[in-house]
């Protein structure tokens, strides 16, 4: 048998491995299982923090390494035990948020707290994302500052994602690392912070390198992961960023697009 063309497949969770009902079909289930069984790794990269990812997990039975809060923590989610975590220096992130709103006007904002049951809290104006758990916090966002953060959401009365991402990164691209991980989901991370650096953190824990990696995923978050991989592969539904930098774009993730792509791949093992 030839060697394994791959040794570690990463895949995004929402948008890619997950269809639009939070299932993993049962294709993509046996293509990943198959990759496993010849000696592949997998690991889950996700823009949801760990608090927010394990009842997937546990659904799902994936008990491996899992990347999560967009490269912050490293989550075994055998053990259920959270390895690694980086958390957004508050100072910094006011500062950012104050230099934003001045380009822009003003920004409606939530934020995640750090760790295993980290809560979100909301602030005044921010509209919520399906299946984003949020609760509502003072109206001047003072206890947004209280306890240590993972990451902050803002969103802009008037400016698209798109936009808006553009102009937080323009105006505080030094402060803080600005993604848009989905629709309404314009993230504020440490600086430096990216899928990329915590799937590498997670690799290397496992012995393995980029050289050795392909990777799915759908949104512009997913970017630096997929340039970090040996083969980066965009979703049919991925946003137009992503599929300018990917070496394929396979079918949507309503249509098992990694086992179309991994049953190539692994065809002969």
């Amino acid at each position: 048998m030839s060697p394994l063309p791959y040794r570690l497949i990463a895949t995004d969770l929402d948008g890619t491995l997950l269809r639009g009902d939070h299932t993993v079909s049962v294709r993509n289930r046996s293509a990943l299982a198959a990759a496993t069984a010849a000696g592949a790794a997998h690991i889950i990269v996700t823009g949801r923090p760990a608090s927010r990812t394990l009842h997937i997990f546990d659904a799902l039975g994936y008990e491996g390494l899992a990347v999560c809060g967009q490269g912050a923590q490293v989550y075994d989610a055998g053990e259920h035990r959270l390895l690694t975590s980086v958390t957004l220096d508050r100072r910094l992130a006011q500062l950012a948020l104050a230099k934003i709103a001045a380009e822009t006007g003003p920004l409606a904002v939530s934020g995640v707290r750090d760790g295993l049951d980290g809560a979100y809290l909301r602030g005044p104006g921010y509209r919520i994302i399906p299946e984003l758990p949020v609760q509502d916090i003072t109206e001047d966002l003072a206890e947004l500052w209280d306890a240590p953060l993972s990451k902050l959401f803002i969103q802009h009365q008037a400016l698209g994602d798109d936009e808006l991402a553009s102009a937080a990164r323009h105006t505080a691209g030094d402060l803080v690392g600005v993604v848009m991980s989905g629709e309404g989901l314009v993230e504020l991370l440490p600086l430096g912070l990216t899928k990329a650096t915590g799937l590498s953190l997670a690799a290397r824990r496992l012995g393995l390198k980029a050289a050795e990696t392909i990777a799915f995923g759908d949104m512009p978050n997913d970017i630096p992961m997929l340039n970090w991989a040996a083969y980066g592969v965009a979703m049919a539904n991925a946003h137009d960023q992503v599929k300018l930098v990917a070496d394929e774009v396979t079918s949507s993730n309503e249509e098992d697009g990694i086992a179309v792509v991994l049953e190539r791949v692994f065809a002969s093992h």
